[in-house]
């Protein structure tokens, strides 16, 4: 047991230590005048505390173990995408179970470790050799359209998302032919031109649909991405504060709960998905700086624990987890400065939410497994 723990990578757990304490002090300000969310940052603190708990645990668990039944993770997390379904909305979607004590269970987070699990299971039978278009490619694309629809009927455009740049990043790195990827550009760029000539083609039609459905507040977001001009004051005003406040920020900040902008509630969610408003608001583009900074340090050792792994399988799960945080990072950062559209995505490891953090934490404990578990064997297939 102690020789496995000896095989976490410090770097790492001493980064997650950092990112605990950026959290917390960043939830505090962030509530500094909502009473409603007194007390989330000590939350935060206790959310860290089972996570890094959970981090240990998953780290003495054979990952191998968790490879050969990839179809139980892969069918339970369908199953709860499914049901959540069913369950009450809030904040306009369906995408929480409510459990005792008033905290909330997000299933479409946790599916996606599971569609890491699974893909990396499919393709690491390959043992390195280029994919085949019919049994392996499309076959890991219909198990990533499953998943992705289902939760883009929640609606959760945000994830829904994840599942797809979690699969580009795992195909890549597993050996698939140039050939493909040049045919899935194509069809990408081509699905994007159709769409945004449908969508101007067809606005106000697509508009009407969307208020019939109650789901106005996609076509809103939608629409201020493509056309902001066009795009009503109020639908752009969460972009455009967002980035007054961490233009107000400057070189280093307006100092430590020194933040107006969130003093006047002109920013939703701060203390969660518009948190980096807080980071560019009050430390500057210093304050922004180090935490990218420590981003790149925490993916680039992930990377390292792949590059070093004598079963590919492990190498395709780290880079399954390592392309998932790369474009949480990307998304969340770029729809606060207006380069992506909103979408309800966190800030891994610090932007407030147990789900999420204790779903990251599990992603760091399966990588630490495949680290302390790399002695040579012959894989089984």
């Amino acid at each position: 047991m102690l020789n496995r723990f000896k095989k976490m990578d410090w770097m790492m757990l001493a980064i997650l230590g950092l990112f605990m304490g950026i959290s917390t002090v960043l939830v505090r300000s962030a509530t500094l005048n909502s009473p409603k969310f007194t007390g989330l940052d000590k939350s935060t603190i206790v959310f860290y505390a089972l996570g890094f708990g959970v981090v240990l645990f998953m780290t003495l668990i054979d990952y191998r173990l968790i490879l050969k039944v990839w179809y139980v993770w892969y069918a339970l997390g369908l199953i709860l995408c499914g049901l959540v379904l069913f369950t009450p909305k809030i904040n306009g979607a369906s995408g929480w179970f409510k459990l005792p004590g008033g905290l909330l269970f997000q299933p479409a987070e946790v599916m996606k470790i599971f569609l890491i699990i699974a893909v990396a299971a499919v393709i690491g039978k390959r043992l390195g050799d280029p994919l085949r278009l019919r049994t392996d490619v499309t076959f890991v694309a219909m198990m990533t359209l499953v998943p992705f629809l289902i939760v883009m009927i929640q609606p959760d455009l945000g994830n829904a998302m994840i599942y797809i740049f979690i699969v580009l990043g795992m195909l890549w790195i597993g050996n698939i032919r140039y050939s493909y990827v040049l045919i899935g550009i194509a069809v990408v760029v081509g699905g994007l031109i159709l769409f945004v000539s449908l969508f101007n083609t067809y606005n106000s039609e697509i508009e009407d649909y969307f208020k019939d459905q109650n789901k106005s507040h996609w076509y809103k977001r939608i629409n201020t991405f493509i056309h902001p001009e066009e795009a009503s004051r109020d639908d752009r005003l969460q972009s455009e504060y967002a980035q007054i406040a961490i233009g107000s920020g400057g070189l280093t900040g307006d100092g430590y709960m020194q933040g107006e902008s969130k003093k006047r509630n002109f920013i939703p969610y701060t203390y969660s998905d518009s948190i980096f408003v807080v980071v560019g608001e009050e430390f500057g583009f210093q304050g922004a700086a180090v935490l990218l900074l420590l981003y790149f340090l925490f993916i680039y050792r992930m990377i390292l624990i792949a590059y070093q792994c004598y079963d590919r399988r492990g190498s395709f799960i780290i880079i399954g987890i390592a392309s998932m945080m790369v474009f949480q990072i990307f998304q969340n950062i770029g729809m606060m400065i207006g380069i992506m559209p909103i979408t309800g995505i966190t800030l891994p490891f610090i932007s407030y939410g147990g789900t999420s953090l204790l779903l990251n934490m599990m992603s760091i404990g399966i990588i630490f497994s495949i680290k302390a578990h790399q002695e040579k064997y012959e894989m089984d297939t």
